[in-house]
């Protein structure tokens, strides 16, 4: 059939020949096709073009009927469609656009997209699974979908996950908030493109099956008789030895498994803890099994645990971890096995009050498990967009185009934050700032933790008086220290303040956690409920209510904790589901993923409103899709201070930035302590480790997107956690200067989050797609385009193994010496330096160490070119915290470097200018060469006055 054809048929009704009948029909709707196919579980198939050539696709399911499909929350404004034209020929309808096509089949609705030369990128691999299922008495679907079966491509995204892998192809991750973990169900490929998936439900990428207990799916006995041997200790004495079918203390309610002659002899009836959360009998559990697997393959577990725990299997530790007690979390490990054949499980666990379970996945076919596969629980249809790109760049780039901009930070985020839990009257606030002048440490931001309110008066957002007695002075003192002030707000509320009678009021507020009785830990506990951010009255009382008691005493930026929401920890998820709703739009379940992206819209709908010239900044402990629009950072949740949980912060702040949401950060040395690290006494080892792993973790910290330091006691400030004149002291203000003196380059780099649609950090298959050496490493990373990081995650080591990806030359940034692309090697890691790389004709802008951000704007700048290769960078520059830089209020120098003549041109200023810009200023070159590194001096080769013409300064 011919184009011409083909487009005098698309004036309306669906296409209904003989011929066709028997493989489907489709009809032209705006901006696309619908499909009605001849056979399968879709009743109709909608496919359109929004924007170049992102493509939508909907798929409502056969005789099950959920209603008129709700607008997204993630994408509200997709673009509109640009040009595109509509073919059929062989069974397909082909919908060409600008930057994509898209093939759907007639006969079963399935749907294919191609590059520009033809080549599938993605390919649903088969039909989709469509089961009735019911929320809140409503019909609703579960819906999955597989796609690319078989495909070899790296996969990144997904949100921030805390299990220390890279590339997600091949993995199974639950896309459900958590404390730590936060589901974004977007992925980009090595191929260039981006997927959203577009469900707020829990979400599966991967096997589509939820792991089961071992016992429950696969068998497990022990001494010839079914279940686990389940002996329990109380100091060491044995109390109790039973079968046991399974191993679940897994949540609250599961305590009641405990056995009565096991339980701890404490104030805590339940389990190993007084009131002041300290063992008085040491409990342990050790647990014995043959597990034995139907199938052949690679099987996978997850121990879910707190406390100290230990697998071994056939003798073999495999897990040795340790987490606080009241934020449990998975730990995987994966087991070669052969049908028919057991391996023995030991399970180790001093429990001190914490959680348990064992659960359980058979392998795979290894088509599907190197596959994209997304299943939700609750839907009302297939529902995902696919976004071209031709790169991961490009594919982030089109997601915000979707799903909206990444508001620019304020300057002064990217300085360095100090913050403790917590601080516990005004002048702590004040003295710590006053200290950091003092000291002249470059400082940014205070943070206030939670509890600066009465304990009974939680949600009322007003200061205990007899702790922060002027709490607008206090900001003011902040203030006159140059530095910003920043509040923790919960959607929390005790129903006996005022605000939640407000919110009440308007019905606004959840019920479940209060009918349920949960009481939290504040003291002897207190009923607590969330408000609903769903509801538009609920987010304009709740931002009411923060402006007139926080925003209005001079608050600069907002910290939103337990945005998952954790409305009371360790319930099990349907638990979780009876406290978050109904909401106002829709069940609870339908809706489980998203709240942090409504509760993000409360503050930034609120503040613009305040403050429409300020930029707004809203750090918050759970995202979802869409989250940048909303000027909105997010961090990975209350970590444990453990060298895994360092290194799991690699790969969770890289995929999160994968994921669109550029602005990330992490506590510095972990949040919760094991006792051994908390106690003001440590033994003298345990003290060296301490400081090693925070050492390390600041050395990380100072190349993350925000940099930030806080956590339980010790506090974490640099002059209290390291001694004075310490070797451990000096690296720590080594790289916070380090810090400000890369602020050009830093605040350029998260401009262009918004400029340009870029990342901070970076996956390394970004750059090098094909390098599958670099697509799974898991403690890499890229800072911008210019630095590869290395961080070191083993206490005491003092060299690691790096891999450099590409075929470039890499400078190591201290020595100077170089490394080609392509390679491995050892690379020395003194405790006071980590190892860091710049990629040869990078040009990093430098500026002098400044005690704050815009401490001097018309300080001299340094521009340092690595030599090597042809270079170019784009330095931005504006005032920092307005929003006029959307009305063209900034400035751009255009800096190139020509590797043949070694000359470096400084463009002609772009952009309108800014308030404060200085008219002239000294630049400074500095070419870098092997052995040649950047100094902690200013040293520089040459030096010109730059006005805003262009100017080239030769190699001297």
């Amino acid at each position: 059939m011919s184009k011409v054809f083909v487009s005098a048929l698309l004036v309306g009704s669906a296409i209904a020949s003989p011929a066709l009948a028997q493989s489907g029909a489709f009809q032209k709707i705006a901006g696309g096709v619908a499909v009605t196919p001849a056979s399968g579980p879709s009743a109709r198939v909608e496919v359109t073009v929004h924007g170049d050539g992102i493509i939508h696709v909907v798929a409502t399911p056969r005789d099950m009927a959920s209603g008129p499909l709700v607008p997204s929350l993630m994408a509200p404004s997709p673009p509109a469609a640009g040009k595109f034209t509509v073919q059929e020929q062989g069974g397909y309808v082909t919908l060409a656009a600008a930057k994509s096509t898209a093939q759907i089949a007639l006969a079963t609705g399935e749907v294919r997209f191609l590059d520009a030369a033809g080549n599938v990128l993605l390919n649903e691999a088969g039909a989709a699974t469509f089961a009735r299922t019911t929320a809140d008495g409503k019909p609703f679907v579960t819906v999955s979908q597989q796609f690319n079966r078989g495909t070899d491509e790296g996969v990144y995204g997904l949100g921030q996950h805390q299990n220390a892998y890279m590339d997600n192809l091949g993995e199974d991750v639950e896309l459900a908030q958590h404390n730590m973990d936060i589901g974004v169900p977007f992925l980009v490929s090595t191929k260039g493109y981006g997927l959203l998936w577009d469900n707020n439900s829990i979400t599966r990428f991967g096997n589509p099956k939820p792991y089961q207990f071992v016992g429950e799916g696969m068998k497990v006995s022990s001494g010839g008789k079914p279940g686990w041997k389940a002996e329990y200790f109380l100091d060491g004495k044995p109390v109790v030895t039973r079968q046991e079918a399974t191993i679940n203390y897994q949540y609250i309610k599961d305590q009641a498994n405990w056995p009565e002659a096991a339980k701890a002899k404490t104030e805590a009836a339940t389990g190993g803890q007084n009131t002041a959360g300290n063992a008085v009998q040491k409990q342990t559990v050790i647990w014995t099994g043959d597990v034995m697997p139907t199938s052949t393959g690679t099987h996978r577990f997850q121990l879910y645990g707190s406390s100290y725990f230990k697998v071994f299997v056939d003798g073999k530790e495999v897990l040795n971890r340790w987490r606080q007690n009241w934020n449990p979390w998975y730990a995987n490990f994966d087991v070669p096995m052969t049908a028919g054949k057991a391996a023995n499980v030991r399970i180790e666990w001093e429990p001190n009050a914490g959680y348990m379970a064992l659960l359980h996945s058979d392998p795979l076919p290894v088509q599907d498990r190197n596959s994209i596969w997304f299943t939700s629980e609750v839907g009302q249809a297939k529902n995902y967009w696919f976004i071209p790109g031709g790169s991961i760049d490009g594919a982030i780039a089109g997601y915000r185009q979707l799903t909206g901009k990444s508001e620019m930070m304020p300057k002064w985020a990217y300085g360095f934050w100090q913050s403790r839990q917590r601080y516990d009257t005004q002048d702590e606030v004040t003295g710590v700032v006053a200290k950091y002048r003092e000291l002249k440490i470059p400082l940014d931001n205070i943070v206030l933790d939670w509890r600066y309110w009465r304990d009974d008066d939680w949600g009322s957002h007003r200061f205990d008086a007899t702790r922060f007695a002027d709490p607008k002075k206090m900001i003011d003192t902040v203030h006159a220290d140059h530095a910003r002030f920043m509040i923790s707000v919960w959607p929390k509320f005790y129903p006996t303040t005022d605000t939640y009678k407000e919110l009440e009021a308007a019905g606004a507020v959840y019920k479940g956690n209060l009918e349920m009785g949960n009481k939290d830990w504040v003291g002897s506990g207190y009923a607590s409920t969330f408000y609903d951010p769903y509801s538009p009255e609920g987010r304009r009382l709740f931002w009411k209510q923060i402006e007139e008691r926080l925003a209005k005493l001079g608050t600069d930026a907002w910290w939103a904790d337990a945005s998952e929401p954790d409305m009371h920890s360790n319930l099990s998820i349907e638990e979780r589901i009876k406290t978050m709703g109904p909401n106002a739009i829709g069940p609870a379940t339908q809706y489980f993923n998203s709240f942090p992206l409504m509760n993000a819209k409360a503050f930034y709908d609120g503040w613009t409103s305040f403050k429409p010239d300020v930029r707004p900044f809203l750090l918050t402990r759970s995202g979802f899709g869409g989250l940048q629009r909303y000027s909105s950072a997010i961090w990975s949740g209350d970590i444990a201070s453990r060298w895994f949980d360092l290194k799991a912060q690699i790969s969770a702040g890289v995929n999160a930035s994968m994921s669109g949401i550029p602005n990330w950060t992490h506590d510095i040395g972990g949040f919760a302590l094991e006792d051994r690290y908390a106690t003001k006494t440590p033994k003298p080892a345990d003290l060296d480790e301490w400081r090693e792993l925070n050492l390390r973790w600041f050395q990380f910290g100072a190349f993350s997107p925000l940099f930030r330091s806080h956590g339980e006691f010790p506090y974490r400030e640099i002059y209290e956690i390291s001694p004075e004149g310490s070797p451990m002291r000096q690296s720590m203000v080594w790289y916070d200067q380090l810090r400000y003196r890369l602020m050009p380059y830093i605040y350029t780099v998260g401009a262009d989050t918004y400029m340009k649609d870029g990342s901070i950090m970076r996956a390394l298959a970004a750059d090098f797609p094909q390098d599958k050496v670099a697509r799974d490493l898991a403690d890499e990373y890229l800072f911008g385009d210019a630095f590869l990081v290395a961080p070191v995650v083993e206490y005491k080591a003092r060299s690691r193994q790096v891999y450099f990806p590409g075929t470039g030359i890499w400078y190591d940034f201290s020595s100077g010496q170089t490394y080609r692309g392509g390679q491995t090697a050892t690379v020395a890691a003194p405790a006071e330096r980590m190892p860091l790389f710049v990629r040869a004709g990078a040009i990093v802008p430098m500026g002098p160490v400044m005690q704050y951000t815009n401490q001097d704007r018309s300080a001299p700048l340094t521009i340092t070119v690595y030599t090597g290769a042809d270079g170019s960078f784009s330095l931005y520059e504006d005032d920092g915290t307005s929003t006029a830089y959307k009305q063209g209020a900034f400035s751009r120098i255009p800096i190139r470097y020509d590797e043949r003549t070694g000359a470096v041109t400084l463009g002609a200023r772009e952009g309108k200018g800014w308030t404060g810009m200085p008219a002239s200023r000294a630049i400074r070159i500095r070419w870098v060469s092997e052995g040649k590194p950047v100094t902690d001096t200013d040293a520089y080769d040459a030096q010109v006055t730059y006005t805003g013409r262009a100017l080239t300064i030769p190699r001297k």
